[in-house]
């Protein structure tokens, strides 16, 4: 055909050519604007009645043509070169940083995030709630509009294409056709990875089970064990073998080894008939079913719990219906990343008001399904940077296969909700705090009132948690009855959790003064390097009630075991 190049390599080089081209007419679009502005911008000064927002438009279309007069000049200029070193990950080609139109690409984009960000600031919005709104908004917008992202942008995309003869843009289209296959966006590579294969692994039995979860009981690893059994609650919203990933990073695994006798609860991957299923049904039949079961095996009084996120606080209104029946069946309580008060609750927060909530109430609040993927999507849209665009470059635009990541695979493992669970959950804790409030909520039939929970408890934090902000994690101190201790560590929600001693890395903060505030708290807290396992295992032994004889079989009499670990439930897929 007339104007095909007959050689692949003219081909691949007539693509980077387009490219480098698409990326200089960009340049040259925004430096004649730059340009038809300037004499006014130079004439015109400042009016003393400016708006801040006008003050700040003009602040950036002159910071553009410094930056431009910078880059023509190829010196870097002052202009330039304090606009931002080069440590964001997207940018970390050397064509980003080395004069070259890319350079210029980069600088101006950076140059507008920065502006879209200060504007947002300048807006004038009803409440703080909308304000958060609005800068979610911002930071996704100027994330989507990154150079990076744009195969004529990216330096490295167009790199790819030439050493690989074009053969990655062939990839690149056979990973996203898979993935619109899937429904979702490929994170690591799923080949490598399967439950009770090489996850989830520790040896167990579930040993009981009802419509909504299984319990799995943990064979001993030591000769003597406490006499206090501890009970985990996941997350319902997440499989639970999160902490229980790999021998060398399952936190299951670590506690097993420091003799406890560990049950774990495993949630049912929703179908449609359970889709009518509420927030009193999964505290009936997930940790108030679990507690009975749990000491009735272990032949003990009361029992340690344990809540991880959501999970947490399911186990915190568990605690709270057994305290209004006057069952002393908790002896201590830990909360990982749990919010109790909600009223900072971080990103989520910007998905729910009272016209988000009572759509979903008419839509499914009566019954019907939250699908795991839109869950997913919603979780990976807070952390667009890391979880979302370098999986669009890497998987379309360089057509590479991600690499095998533990986390990243149960982070795709994704779960349905029901929806009277999903809306009760959104509006009486997200939107209208009510948890923490005393006598606010009635749950299996009796008044709430988490003040009550007056046992010994744990409160852990991640610091850079986008999910659970450790400064709403730290307001549980003022919810519960009870003496609490508060540890903040380092990373995210899932990378802090799952920190393992062995690996030594990271830190953890320790206050034991008393802070009326989390900055209070943290301005006076001592870090300490590694992992607060170890932390956290030192306070637990105190709370295990002594030890005895680990028992030679798993169950008893009435809980027989059903199942070796980790059971069918966790291996039902979405």
């Amino acid at each position: 055909m007339a104007g095909c190049a007959a050689d692949p390599a003219q081909a691949v080089q007539e693509v980077v050519r387009a490219g480098e081209a698409f990326a200089r007419a960009i340049a040259g679009l925004i430096a004649s604007q730059q340009a038809a502005i300037a004499p006014a911008l130079a004439q015109t000064p400042p009016a003393a009645g400016d708006s801040e927002a006008a003050q700040l438009q003009r602040e950036l279309a002159a910071r553009h043509l410094a930056l431009w007069a910078a880059m023509v000049q190829r010196n870097g200029g002052d202009a330039a070169s304090a606009l931002a070193p080069v440590t964001d990950r997207r940018f970390s080609a050397p064509e980003w940083s080395d004069g070259s139109h890319f350079d210029y690409l980069r600088r101006a984009y950076l140059l507008n995030a920065e502006y879209l960000r200060r504007l947002a600031e300048l807006a004038p919005v009803a409440d703080e709630r909308a304000r958060r709104r609005l800068r979610f908004v911002v930071r996704q917008i100027a994330d989507a509009m990154a150079p990076s992202n744009f195969a004529a942008g990216n330096p490295e995309i167009l790199r790819t294409v030439i050493e690989t003869g074009g053969a990655s843009l062939t990839a690149g289209i056979r990973n996203l056709i898979a993935d619109l296959a899937r429904g979702r966006l490929s994170m690591t590579d799923e080949s490598a990875f399967e439950v009770g294969r090489n996850l989830a692994i520790t040896p167990g039995a579930v040993v009981f089970e009802n419509a909504l979860m299984q319990l799995i009981q943990y064979a001993p690893l030591t000769q003597k064990v406490a006499k206090r059994p501890l009970l985990i609650v996941p997350p319902c919203i997440n499989k639970y073998y999160v902490l229980d990933l790999q021998p060398e990073n399952s936190l299951v695994r670590f506690l097993v080894e420091q003799g406890h006798t560990v049950f774990v609860i495993s949630w049912r991957n929703v179908a449609a008939e359970l889709g009518r299923l509420g927030w009193d049904d999964y505290l009936e039949l997930g940790p108030l079913a679990a507690i009975r079961v749990v000491r009735e095996i272990a032949r003990a009084d009361d029992l340690n719990l344990f809540g991880f996120c959501i999970g947490g606080t399911l186990a915190a209104s568990a605690a709270a219906v057994a305290a209004a029946r006057d069952e002393k069946s908790v002896a201590s309580l830990t909360l990982l990343t749990t919010l109790l008060d909600f009223s900072e609750a971080g990103e989520l927060g910007c998905f729910v008001d009272e016209a988000a909530v009572s759509a979903r109430e008419a839509a499914i609040g009566a019954g019907g399904l939250l699908r795991g993927t839109e869950l997913a999507a919603v979780f990976s849209s807070l952390r667009a940077n890391d979880l979302v665009w370098p999986n669009v470059i890497g998987n379309y635009l360089k057509g590479a296969t991600p690499p095998a990541f533990d986390i990243l695979y149960w982070n795709a493992d994704s779960t349905n909700l029901p929806g009277p669970f999903l809306t009760w959950y959104l509006r009486n804790a997200y939107l209208e705090n009510r948890l923490a409030a005393p006598g606010a909520v009635r749950l299996c039939g009796q008044a709430c009132d988490l003040g009550r929970l007056d046992m010994p408890a744990y409160l852990y934090a991640s610091r850079e948690d986008h999910i659970v902000p450790w400064a709403g994690a730290y307001r549980s101190r003022q919810v519960l009855g009870g003496e609490t201790t508060f540890v903040l560590g380092a990373s995210g929600h899932i990378a802090g959790v799952i920190n393992p001693p062995a690996k030594n890395r990271r830190s953890y903060w320790t206050n034991d003064a008393p802070a009326a505030t989390a900055g209070e708290w943290l301005d006076a807290a001592t870090e300490h390097r590694g992992s607060w396992w170890a932390h956290w295992a030192a306070w637990l032994d105190g709370h295990r009630g002594g030890r005895r004889r680990a028992p030679r079989g798993l169950g008893n009499a009435r809980h027989r075991p059903i199942e070796a670990a980790p059971g069918r439930y966790v291996k039902e897929r979405v």
